[in-house]
C-alpha cells in the first residue's frame, strides 16, 4: 500500500519533501501536484520503476515521456535546443508547456520516442514539484496521471489512492491542480507543431 502525504501548496513541509525524494530514490514511483494535473513520476535512470509507470497507463512504446526539472539550463543537457527554442520556452516556463526536442545521448534510449529520438521537457510553476526537483537535484521522469480508458487526468487524490494505492509509493495530496494536462508543443519540426491543446496557451503557435 502506498504512503499518502498531505502536503501544503504554498508552503511544502520540508519533512515530508525529503521524504518523498528518498521514496524516489529507493526506486518508487508517486503521484504529485503540477501546475496543471497531478502527474506519476519516478527516477530518470530506473527503469523498473518506469515500466511500473508504463504498466499502470498501460503505454506503448511510442509514448513521449517527459524530464520535469526546475530549469532550462538543468534540461538542456538532455535536448537539442537552438537559440530559437531557448528563447521561446524561456517566455513559456515556468508553465504549463510540454516542449518536444530532439534528445542528446544523455537520454537513456528507452526514454525516448524510438522513430523520432526525441524527448520532452517541462518545468512547471507549482511549488510543491519545484521543491521536490531542489531536494533530487535533478529532473523527474514524468507522465500525465491519465488512466486507460479516460479522456482527463484524475484530480482527487483520496481517489488516487483508492485506485492505485496498491501500484505506486507515495501519493501527495498537494490540493486542486485542475484536469486539464499542458500544451504539448513540438520544437522539433520547423515551424514548431502544437500536439495537444491543454492548459498553456497557444495562441502564439498559430499562424
Amino acid at each position: 500500500m502506498s504512503q499518502f502525504f498531505q502536503i501544503h501548496p504554498e508552503n511544502p513541509q520540508v519533512r515530508l519533501i525529503r521524504q518523498a525524494v528518498e521514496i524516489i530514490r529507493r526506486g518508487g514511483v508517486i503521484i504529485y501536484p503540477t501546475d496543471s494535473s497531478y502527474a506519476i513520476g519516478c527516477q530518470i535512470g530506473d527503469k523498473a520503476a518506469m515500466d511500473r509507470i508504463r504498466q499502470i497507463r498501460r503505454l506503448g512504446d511510442d509514448h513521449n515521456f517527459t524530464l520535469i526539472g526546475r530549469s532550462l539550463s538543468e534540461l538542456s543537457v538532455y535536448t537539442k535546443l537552438d537559440n530559437q527554442a531557448h528563447r521561446l520556452i524561456r517566455t513559456l516556463t515556468p508553465g504549463p508547456y510540454t516542449f518536444i526536442l530532439g534528445a542528446t545521448k544523455q537520454v537513456p534510449k528507452r526514454l525516448m520516442h524510438p522513430k523520432r529520438k526525441t524527448i520532452g521537457i517541462r518545468i512547471p510553476d507549482n511549488q510543491v514539484a519545484l521543491d521536490l526537483l531542489d531536494e533530487l537535484n535533478e529532473p523527474l521522469l514524468s507522465s500525465t496521471l491519465t488512466l486507460p480508458g479516460d479522456d482527463v487526468p484524475m484530480m482527487d487524490p483520496y481517489e488516487m489512492n483508492q485506485s492505485l494505492g496498491h501500484a505506486v509509493d507515495l501519493i501527495i495530496d498537494g490540493g486542486y491542480c485542475g484536469y486539464e494536462p499542458t500544451s504539448v508543443v513540438d520544437l522539433s519540426e520547423d515551424p514548431p507543431q502544437v500536439r495537444r491543446v491543454g492548459k498553456g496557451d497557444v495562441s502564439l503557435f498559430e499562424g
